[in-house]
């Protein structure tokens, strides 16, 4: 292997890696501010308890999370001088823009105030503590808007010129209200409430089978996570089909690979099961909804989509002769993945709200099993949903203005890369054990006993 091709591997680990961390922070600050809340306009003394408890509980593994968070994420900007040098020099001033502000703006925020609500419980008034988690809550979804402000930019530039060789901004309102970002930002957020929501569930059905003393308190826990996974499961779905109809115009080819749409039809058919073969750029075997992907674009059914061999012919026609076509096999089975997942997830969260409603949880305790054991549902949803939108936009680092080959370092080799994927790998699963091993040790050590 070459470095380009180590360079992207390193990349890709060390991204995935730290969004597991990523969607938790995001929501799991949104939920702990909740319980907060609640605890402050309750009327009931038991239950304001009970909610500053579970805030105080979540918010140490917040806290964990953060932390891994933090540190897997600073890991990532080395990458941009010590692998992707040119795509530095390249975008330097257009990237490096949100990336300031998102330091300046969001991390001091979120980190500050993180520091006042861990030792502010006992110290600062109960609204003002609120407050501050509620900061901290803005500051974590401030930090990812600035993030996908960045990479919004790489899969539909706006707002920039071409001068000495290099991108350089020309509009900053245009950067920041580039209609990419409002897909993009809508998506992950309300991943990020889908994962902690399940997450939660998860936590909470270990309790409730395992720590008699804090049943109370877990069931309510659960019952909120279910509300909570729900609108998020439901936001992202529809987030996610608004933002699939806006490909149709800013990314087609990557609509149509994700589909496995190789000529262009009217109507289109949606593809359930697909045998492809990229060499010949076809499908030997597909099973088809007639119409149904026409319906999905343009709410009716019919529409043309244009398939990816004439839009190819278009790309080599306007950038030159190339291979345009991006990893059609890994894009159409990851968006399936996602899909299936995100489905399964609601299943069984609703079938958990069932339970809770009519008061039947510990009557079944296999579901109270089940979600224990699929917790890392939601993890695998936001790895291959990051993975549809890097490599949908291959082989373009920066669509329509870099290659990704262009944009490594030079003189950079294989044997440096990997090296470093090794050291990478090493100390991230140490941390990975670590944190892990301490999450455990809260969750099984915490009780919330009724005073």
């Amino acid at each position: 292997m070459d470095a380009l091709l180590l360079s992207r591997v390193q990349f890709a680990l060390t991204t995935v890696y730290h969004f597991l961390f990523v969607p938790v922070t995001l929501g799991l600050s949104i939920f702990v501010a909740l319980l907060e809340t609640g605890s402050l306009v309750t009327k009931t003394y038991a239950m304001r308890d009970r909610l500053r408890k579970l805030a105080k509980f979540f918010g140490g593994l917040f806290l964990i999370n953060f932390a891994m968070g933090v540190v897997t994420g600073i890991v990532q900007e080395f990458h941009f001088g010590m692998n992707w040098s040119e795509y530095s020099r390249f975008m330097g001033d257009i990237f490096g823009a949100p990336l300031a502000l998102e330091a300046l703006t969001a991390f001091f925020l979120e980190s500050t105030f993180l520091g006042l609500w861990m030792f502010g419980w006992d110290r600062l008034s109960p609204k003002l503590h609120c407050l501050t988690i509620w900061i901290v809550a803005l500051g974590s979804n401030l930090s990812a808007f600035w993030i996908l402000t960045a990479n919004s930019f790489m899969q539909h530039p706006v707002g920039y010129a071409i001068s000495n060789g290099r991108a350089e901004m020309t509009d900053f309102l245009a950067l920041v209200t580039n209609p990419y970002v409002h897909g993009e930002f809508g998506h992950v957020l309300l991943a990020g409430v889908s994962t902690a929501g399940f997450l939660v569930l998860a936590i909470s059905a270990w309790k409730l089978l395992y720590d008699r003393e804090s049943r109370a308190a877990f069931e309510l826990s659960l019952k909120a996570a279910v509300v909570y996974t729900l609108v998020g499961l439901m936001g992202t779905m529809g987030v996610g089909h608004f933002h699939t109809q806006y490909l149709a115009e800013a990314n087609p080819m990557k609509l149509s690979a994700m589909e496995a749409l190789w000529e262009t039809e009217n109507p289109a058919p949606f593809t359930v099961m697909a045998v492809i073969n990229e060499d010949e750029h076809k499908n030997d075997m597909a099973i088809e909804i007639p119409a149904l992907f026409s319906f999905m674009l343009y709410n009716k059914p019919e529409g043309e989509v244009k398939g990816m061999n004439d839009l190819h012919q278009e790309l080599v026609a306007k950038y030159g002769q190339g291979d345009y076509y991006p990893d059609v096999t890994g894009l159409f089975f990851s968006f399936r993945i996602m899909i299936g997942v995100g489905g399964l997830m609601a299943a069984i969260t609703a079938l958990l709200g069932l339970l809770a409603w009519r008061r039947k949880l510990l009557d079944f305790p296999i579901v109270l099993k089940l979600v224990q054991v699929l917790f890392f549902l939601p993890f695998i949803a936001n790895s291959v949903g990051w993975y549809i939108a890097e490599a949908g936009r291959q082989p373009w680092i920066v669509v329509g203005l870099q290659k990704t080959a262009d944009a490594v370092s030079p003189n950079l080799t294989a044997g440096e890369v990997g090296l470093t994927i090794a050291g990478f790998t090493a100390v991230y699963l140490v941390l990975i054990a670590v944190a892990v091993g301490i999450g455990f040790r809260h969750i099984y050590n915490t009780k919330i006993a009724e005073d």
